[in-house]
């Protein structure tokens, strides 16, 4: 009672105050603007339970409504803006405490009315008005709040405010348009931003509803003999668009006709090109259900990838349509495959855009059948290969560099989707069940074996160069994934190949393409030599790199403790190699561990979780951990103590826990020995605080992972004098 009284006296204070309009001096105005902020923000905590009061508050808001329009009017953003933002949180914060009383119903049908109004306030956001985003919110809770309620209630409110939603829709349409030509090219680039954005969030604040009536308008708009504008068509377009890449249009009946409708558009303009582009591809996965449909839309995408201005929108529905439709297209691949190389020969597109297009045309070419495949493949990437044959015979510079790896790029994003067995495929899908067994050596093999040793030709020139051997083991990598055994034919000379690129200049991305290798064929008997050969090697040449200081290359580390753990959970025989020192693998891993950069102390972290668990198994293994277990231990303890980042916590908990688990022994005595050390890990921590940790660990409750964690986190809070503070509150 004592909240509901004193919020009517401050009611009548602020009310007085917003609505004495007649201030003359610009300090009158910014006393009267902090009036509209104080009733705002009094109305958005004030409580729902006091209904009464609320409904005592819905007639001085509405009174406001002439000022509004006045405001609005002469364009005096800051009082409509102050005046809609009282609005908003009166409907958006206690909508539904108002919408349960059923007897005040029209009171806040027109307090609904007045956002609509601020929703539709003229101008475009956000350089003539920026009031209507304020209201956005409000009609989706509106909407939740509506079918919150039982069916009956619902039912009700679904009858009252259903001519307001298509009001809504109408309102938001208009919105949603683009100024004309001359004003938007005047706009900054952060405005257009903005305006994009606004148009997104706009759209899916009236839900489904957009779809029916901007197909209706849309339909309606086409048919007349005079269109009112090409920004109307765009907007309607627009509306549908958004909605239909978050719902799932597959069983609409509207769609068929809008597929109709969409040859039938004008364009004469950029941004609805775009727009009719980006709709097609929203609608893709409808295609691919209704493929009698797909030539109605295809020749307009293909006709736009050649448009510059269309790059990007034609681009990706293109690549859309491929991926999902693509047993469905072999009538229209060859036009799909000559327009593609056309423009990609013409250069008319960024490399960006260029990659997306040839992973279009992988998704193309693998529905097809391999004589087919084969026969596009060369025409397609044969302009290219000599073009990089020129260029390994060039000197290198700058120029050269750029355009080896814009060619070794499309190769690779092209093999990147290029599967004829189908990988990624649903398998229960019928179409896919249908289609004949490949036979023969995969076409991506073909060509991988055909231009290897120019590749090799490329290396031996660029070797040097970590943008070209990335760019070049991209090429594999990405052809391994997606083959996976189908790259088979390949292994041996692209090991013998890995071994001689690491052994000249060790890089990163030579160590990422040797654990795709290990991952997918070290379990294979007949692959297992050739890996087995090429880990070695690596882990010897990056022995050697340690030795000679490896905080230099904190990628390559990365990269090599990754190795080495996808090597022990795929083929732990590989550290019962004679020739794997794994003492020293052991001591490397221990120094990653302090290593500054986050993801290489997280993969040195996962290493040992995965070497930790093969103590039993391997007795090289079993022996090192036993031996210098005790260092492991310590740098763990270190970083715990605040030598690595607080985000590590949990990875160094799954050290300790693994120790627990495998090595409880040793580790029940190396505790205590570490915890002696005086100021270690940290001055912050005091010796009883140590001995409650060490006790922790050593607990029954050693076998919860999750509560491990919880004590780590608390204890490395201990350490860094954080334990308690705000700070880490949520922590």
């Amino acid at each position: 009672k004592n909240i509901e009284d004193n919020g009517k006296l401050f009611l009548y204070c602020c009310q007085e105050n917003i609505t004495d309009m007649s201030w003359k001096s610009s300090g009158a105005k910014q006393e009267n603007q902090w009036g509209n902020i104080e009733f705002s923000i009094f109305i958005f905590f004030f409580p729902n339970r006091y209904v009464n009061t609320l409904l005592k508050l819905i007639p001085p808001v509405l009174g406001l409504q002439e000022q509004l329009r006045q405001a609005v009017q002469n364009r005096d953003m800051e009082t409509s803006h102050g005046i809609c933002r009282i609005a908003v949180a009166l409907g958006e914060n206690h909508s539904r405490a108002l919408l349960d009383q059923v007897d005040h119903w029209q009171s806040f049908l027109a307090l609904v009315n007045m956002i609509m109004f601020c929703t539709g306030i003229p101008g475009h956001y956000p350089v003539n008005e920026t009031t209507s985003s304020l209201t956005l919110t409000f009609w989706y809770t509106l909407q939740d709040d509506i079918l919150s309620f039982d069916p009956e209630k619902q039912a009700m409110y679904q009858q009252v405010y259903r001519p307001v939603y298509f009001q809504l829709v109408d309102v938001l349409l208009h919105k949603a348009q683009f100024p004309s030509d001359e004003e938007y090219s005047c706009w900054s680039s952060d405005e257009k931003e903005q305006f994009r954005i606004y148009r997104y969030d706009l759209l899916l604040s009236a839900d489904i509803l957009v779809i029916l009536l901007s197909f209706r308008m849309l339909g309606a708009e086409l048919l007349s003999n005079q269109p009112s504008s090409w920004q109307n068509t765009e907007a309607l377009l627009y509306g549908f668009q958004s909605i239909a890449e978050t719902i799932d249009v597959n069983y609409s009946d509207v769609v068929p006709g809008l597929i109709g409708l969409i040859p039938h558009i004008s364009i004469s303009n950029v941004q609805l090109a775009d727009t009719v582009m980006f709709t097609i591809g929203a609608l893709s996965e409808w295609l691919a259900d209704h493929p009698v449909m797909i030539n109605n839309v295809l020749p307009l995408v293909l006709q736009a990838l050649g448009n510059p201005e269309l790059s990007i929108s034609s681009v990706s529905t293109l690549k859309k349509i491929c991926r999902e439709c693509k047993y469905d297209l072999p009538p229209y691949a060859a036009n799909i495959v000559a327009v593609s190389q056309e423009v990609l020969m013409k250069q008319i597109h960024k490399t960006s855009q260029c990659m997306w297009l040839m992973q279009a045309l992988g998704f193309l070419l693998s529905a097809l059948q391999v004589e087919e495949i084969l026969k596009n493949l060369h025409s397609l990437i044969t302009p290219y290969i000599q073009q990089l044959e020129k260029l390994a015979d060039e000197t290198p510079n700058p120029s050269n560099k750029l355009a080896i790896i814009h060619i070794l790029g499309l190769l690779s994003n092209l093999f990147t989707t290029l599967d004829i067995s189908h990988h990624d495929d649903d398998h229960e899908n019928t179409e896919v069940k249908k289609l004949p067994v490949p036979q023969g050596p995969n076409p991506v093999v073909v060509v991988l074996q055909q231009v290897f040793q120019l590749i090799q030709k490329v290396l031996s020139k660029w070797l040097n160069d970590a943008q070209v051997v990335e760019s070049v083991c991209s090429i594999f990598e990405k052809s391994v994934k997606t083959l996976l055994d189908d790259f088979a034919p390949m292994v041996p000379q692209l090991c013998e190949m890995l071994g001689q690129m690491y052994s000249t200049i060790p890089q990163a991305s030579a160590i990422d393409l040797t654990r795709q290798l290990v991952h997918i064929f070290a379990h294979e008997p007949a692959h297992f030599p050739p890996i087995k050969a090429l880990f070695l090697l690596v882990t010897s040449v990056t022995l050697t790199l340690f030795q000679q200081g490896p905080r230099d290359h904190p990628d390559i580390v990365d990269s090599f403790m990754q190795l080495l753990a996808q090597a022990l959970k795929r083929k732990p025989d590989l550290f019962l190699c004679s020739s794997l020192d794994v003492k020293a693998v052991f001591h490397c891993a221990v120094i990653s561990l302090k290593f500054p950069e986050a993801p290489t102390v997280k993969a040195a972290c996962g290493f040992f979780t995965e070497l930790l668990p093969r103590c039993g198994e391997i007795a090289p293994v079993g022996q090192v951990v036993h031996e210098n277990g005790k260092m492991l231990l310590q740098a763990v303890i270190e970083g715990i103590g605040g030598q690595a980042s607080r985000n590590l916590m949990d990875h160094f908990a799954e050290i300790l826990f693994a120790l627990n688990k495998h090595c409880f022994s040793y580790l029940s005595v190396w505790i205590k020995e570490v915890m002696q050390q005086d100021g270690f890990p940290s001055t912050r921590v005091s010796p009883e605080q140590k001995d409650i940790f060490s006790q922790q660990i050593l607990s029954r409750e050693r076998v919860n992972k999750r509560r491990v964690k919880e004590m780590v986190k608390e204890f490395t809070l201990l350490c860094r004098g954080l334990h308690g503070t705000e700070y880490t509150a949520d922590y």
